[in-house]
C-alpha cells in the first residue's frame, strides 16, 4: 500500500474520467494522518474548480458556521480532511451541478481512508456522500437519514448539504439547526 503523500500525489494527478468533465480534471482533496475530521461532500463545485481550494464558495461558509470550525482550522488538513466523493467539477445539469463520478469512490476512496487512521468525527454530507458511508444503515431519504443522526454519532453526523439551495429543506426541518449542530459544535470543539 502507498504512503498516503504519494497517493495524494496520484489522486491530484488522475484523468481516469477527463472525457466526461466540462472543465477537465482537477482533483480537489486535503487529507493528513493526523487528521481528526473527515468532511465528506459530494464533488467541487465550479467556484472551488477555478481557485483550486475545497469549500471555497457560500456552502463552505454555512459549513464552516455549522460546525463552529475556524477557517484556519478548516484549511489546516492536521486537523480537518476534505474529502468530496467527486474529486473534480462533474459540470451542470438541469438541477444544478451533476452528480459525484463514481470513478473516484471506486478508484481512491477505500485506499485513502484507510490512511485517516486518527479521524474521530466524519460529517457526511449529502445522500451520495451517505450512501457509500453507511450502506444498508441509510435511511429511506435523506431526511430520515439525518433525522437519525444519533444512531450515527459520535463517529459520524449525516448532513443536508449546506448548499443556498437547500434554504427550503432548513426552513422545513427547524430541527436540524435546534438539534444537531449544537452537537456538532460541542463536537468539534472538543476535537480540535
Amino acid at each position: 500500500m502507498k504512503d498516503l503523500k504519494s497517493l495524494l500525489v496520484d489522486i491530484r494527478r488522475c484523468k481516469e474520467c477527463e472525457s466526461h468533465l466540462p472543465l477537465g480534471p482537477r482533483p480537489i482533496l486535503a487529507a493528513d494522518l493526523q487528521s481528526k475530521v473527515l468532511i465528506v461532500g459530494q464533488a467541487p463545485g465550479v467556484r472551488v474548480h477555478e481557485s483550486g481550494v475545497p469549500w471555497d464558495d457560500p456552502s463552505g461558509q454555512r459549513l464552516r458556521e455549522w460546525t463552529g470550525i475556524s477557517h484556519d482550522d478548516f484549511y489546516d488538513e492536521t486537523k480537518v480532511a476534505l474529502v468530496p466523493m467527486g474529486f473534480c467539477y462533474p459540470g451542470t445539469g438541469k438541477g444544478g451541478d451533476l452528480p459525484p463520478r463514481k470513478e473516484c469512490a471506486q478508484l481512491w476512496h477505500e485506499q485513502l481512508l484507510s490512511h485517516l487512521q486518527n479521524v474521530k468525527l466524519t460529517l457526511v454530507i449529502g445522500s451520495y456522500a451517505q450512501q457509500y458511508h453507511f450502506g444498508k444503515r441509510n435511511k429511506r431519504n435523506l431526511t430520515e437519514t439525518v433525522k437519525a443522526w444519533k444512531d450515527f454519532a459520535p463517529a459520524a453526523i449525516p448532513m443536508p448539504h449546506p448548499s443556498p439551495r437547500n434554504n427550503r429543506w432548513l426552513k422545513k426541518n427547524p430541527w436540524f439547526g435546534e438539534e444537531v449542530l449544537p452537537y456538532l459544535k460541542r463536537r468539534t470543539k472538543q476535537l480540535l
